[in-house]
């Protein structure tokens, strides 16, 4: 793609280079995310109704983050926020950056459809250049996505060296399955707390090592109480966050912009050679060593609260289910604004804008009935007004 033509406010620019600009960035992001589309795996919830969630949050979004995103900017710049959330814990990585551009173009092609005349070209370069300057700052190479290299390496050599001094030798084949269980205990816990998305999980790397092994760093986040409203049920787990070490033994990795990772061979935990576990549940947001030995306790309390936690979204009205999984997903950009001191400033309900009549319909939505046609163009340019 283009370079960005500088980076004059968008005040400045004329509505022909507003739309130009828009436009330059939708077409980044068209063909990208219709390959995503059609590689990521097919999921339908037996419980949760997620496309219908998913929409509902991603209309959300296209109405309202461009302000969002203003006041968020106009506090701290948002690349001086991704310079500052490089760093475990904060939730600022590349799946958020993924999603808080392509939720508001999911938004768009719902919302524009049924009313074209909210596709306005100003609202959807705020959201662009916004995303497209906290990722350049995120990745800080050059590149905006994992896509564009397959890679995704934000930590700094301070970060990485105190994780690895972290790290014990995994020699033990019972060891080794120890770990890959509360590895699956963690991924699964988080995969239900997060209304059946893989967000709470984030990948980064690989990371080269001296000796040719490579360093997978991988956060659990919001394990315990956060600011989701139904994670009262997590309030046993002692940590928030946790992040995990994985030194790995002739395993070729390749990260993508969901924060998960593609690996050869596949089941790459069968060569873990090397594991450090820490958080970030600190005062100061450093990091702090875990103990191995808790480990174990650890997978008993996570997998009584995810029983627990099962049960209560069974309890679940379908619009309770929705109303939740759709503010997973609208507060994708919440992590931004935490960091730009500005989090408790900002409404966060949703759904608000969405009309009721819209509500309804998208939360009737299943699955099956989203076509996606695999040639088609994913987002469509702003149009030019007719002269």
């Amino acid at each position: 793609m283009g370079e960005p033509s500088g980076r004059r406010p968008i005040e400045t620019l004329t509505p022909d280079e507003i739309r130009a600009e828009a436009n330059r960035l939708i077409a980044y992001h068209s063909p990208i995310s219709r390959e995503l589309t059609a590689q990521r795996t097919s999921y339908a919830s037996q419980l949760i109704p997620v496309t219908a969630y998913i929409l509902v949050g991603c209309c959300e979004a296209f109405l309202r983050y461009p302000d969002l995103m203003r006041r968020i900017d106009a506090a701290m710049p948002v690349e001086d926020i991704v310079r500052a959330g490089r760093h475990p814990g904060t939730e600022i990585n590349s799946v958020h950056l993924w999603s808080i551009a392509n939720f508001w173009l999911t938004g768009r092609k719902v919302m524009a459809t049924m009313d074209p005349s909210l596709d306005d070209p100003t609202a959807a370069l705020t959201v662009l250049d916004f995303w497209e300057r906290a990722a350049l700052a995120y990745r800080g190479d050059g590149t905006r996505q994992a896509w564009d290299s397959g890679i995704c390496r934000p930590f700094g050599d301070d970060v990485l060296a105190t994780l690895m001094a972290g790290v014990v030798p995994v020699t033990d084949p019972d060891e080794r399955l120890r770990l890959t269980r509360f590895n699956a205990t963690l991924v699964n816990h988080l995969f239900l707390l997060w209304f059946d998305t893989r967000s709470g999980i984030a990948d980064t790397g690989p990371y080269p090592l001296p000796d040719g092994r490579v360093l997978l760093v991988r956060e659990f986040t919001k394990l315990a109480e956060s600011d989701f409203s139904w994670s009262g049920v997590a309030a046993d787990i002692p940590y928030r966050s946790l992040t995990a070490a994985l030194v790995l033994d002739d395993v070729a990795v390749q990260a993508t912009d969901f924060g998960s990772t593609n690996t050869t061979p596949e089941n790459y935990l069968e060569r873990l050679v090397g594991f450090g576990l820490s958080t970030t549940d600190t005062p100061d947001g450093s990091l702090r060593p875990v103990p191995l030995d808790e480990i174990d306790g650890l997978v008993a309390t996570v997998r009584r609260v995810q029983a627990n936690h099962y049960r209560s979204i069974a309890a679940m009205s379908r619009a309770d289910m929705i109303r939740c999984g759709a503010y997973v997903y609208f507060s994708f950009l919440r992590p931004f604004a935490e960091v730009a001191g500005v989090a408790d400033d900002l409404d966060w309900v949703v759904p608000r804008d969405v009309p009721g009549p819209l509500v309804e319909l998208l939360s009737s939505v299943n699955g099956e009935d989203v076509p996606f046609d695999a040639e088609a163009e994913y987002y469509l340019p702003l149009p030019c007004p007719d002269r």
